[in-house]
């Protein structure tokens, strides 16, 4: 999705979820919607959608949401589903609810699973989405898993050989990056995104992934100071962190 360089502030202020075109028009009237502190009292003309004119804006008060073009990190709770429609907690209703208002939409960058936790990238940005899903572009996923059973040595060799087949593919898996923490813990590195699996890469092996993690995403790690449950909004830097890591942990990947 290419994001438009210009809009109506009207309807950049309805799409970011504050309310309808009209309902926006009548907080300009009323003086609720500032510019450098100015009130506006017009606000159909075309503003610039650059997070420095957006950071002129106020409304009430309070620094209007982010554009569109929105990267964030959140740090997925354990019991959370990334999805719109399935019962219990959803990862969406973990954003402020204006913000699933949005439109464009904001979608998560690939899905965790219910029972595991970590490092999960939501964007309204489909270019972006789609290039950090791209299976050409092999960007490496870093897992912290706690074992049901102690490890029997030989895991690193069979996750990094390239020939390991999960039960009912018939494709092996790209190689792995695995590494040791303690008798029941490891760090398995993946450049795919196949169904579980970390979980199905221990189950081939005999062992049972009691909890996992997820905890960087090519370059960008998930901070230590990140609550579950909560996000980040993230800079240009950060995301060309996450393409970086391709290339820098290629040597891992195979």
């Amino acid at each position: 999705m290419t994001q438009p360089k210009s809009m109506r502030l009207d309807r950049l202020l309805a799409n970011l979820g504050y309310g309808s075109r009209r309902e926006m028009q009548m907080l300009a009237r009323n003086g609720w919607i500032k510019l450098d502190g100015q009130a506006l009292r017009g606000i159909d003309q075309r503003v610039p959608l650059t997070r420095e004119f957006a950071a002129r804006l106020n409304i009430d008060g309070e620094a209007i949401d982010p554009i569109p073009g929105l990267v964030l990190m959140l740090r997925k709770p354990v019991g959370v589903t990334c999805s719109h429609k399935e019962a219990g907690e959803l990862v969406y209703r973990l954003l402020p609810e204006r913000w699933r208002r949005r439109d464009p939409a904001i979608s998560t960058v690939g899905r965790l699973d219910k029972e595991t936790s970590g490092l999960l990238l939501m964007t309204d940005d489909g270019a972006f989405l789609h290039k950090v899903i791209a299976p050409r572009a092999h960007i490496p996923k870093r897992y912290l898993a706690t074992l049901e059973s102690p490890l029997r040595g030989d895991e690193g060799g069979v996750f990094a050989s390239g020939t390991l087949m999960l039960e009912g593919e018939e494709k092996p898996l790209l190689p792995a990056f695995f590494e040791i923490i303690s008798p029941c813990e490891a760090a398995v590195t993946i450049t795919e995104g196949r169904y579980h699996q970390v979980r199905r890469m221990f189950a081939a092996v005999h062992n049972h992934v009691k909890a996992l993690q997820r905890v960087s995403i090519g370059g960008l790690n998930l901070p230590d100071d990140l609550e579950p449950g909560a996000f980040r909004v993230l800079d240009e830097r950060q995301c060309a962190a996450i393409f970086a890591g391709a290339a820098a942990s290629s040597g891992h990947s195979g």
